[in-house]
């Protein structure tokens, strides 16, 4: 079964950090461009951060600086390290390689 899980979601206060990650199964992520998007309440689900096969990372305006995005390829896993939190960046956070396989995502909520 192709599947994408993630975890690491949760309640963080205003400055802090979180590592979201993605597990990978039936699916090799390191010959796939995978990326992290994120859909906060009330709005559109917009990336947050893409990774190629090649090595090529981009982010949103919003995010860069704070996140990054690694990949583990033995382990098939794809991370998310997000730092200086803030409020906006309470959503949804979904794993996916787009534009067809999608996690099912994990929540993360920052509070002031």
């Amino acid at each position: 079964q192709v599947q994408l899980v993630e975890s690491g979601g949760g309640l963080v206060q205003a400055g802090g950090s979180l590592r979201l990650s993605c597990a990978a199964s039936g699916i090799l992520l390191r010959l796939k461009t995978v990326a992290w998007y994120r859909q906060g309440p009330g709005k559109q689900r917009v990336l947050v951060a893409r990774s190629t096969s090649g090595g090529g990372t981009n982010y949103a305006d919003s995010v860069k600086g704070r996140f990054t995005i690694s990949r583990d390829n033995v382990q098939n896993m794809v991370y998310l390290q997000m730092s200086s939190l803030n409020p906006e960046d309470t959503a949804v956070y979904y794993c996916a390689v787009p534009p067809l396989l999608w996690g099912q995502g994990t929540q993360v909520t920052v509070s002031s």
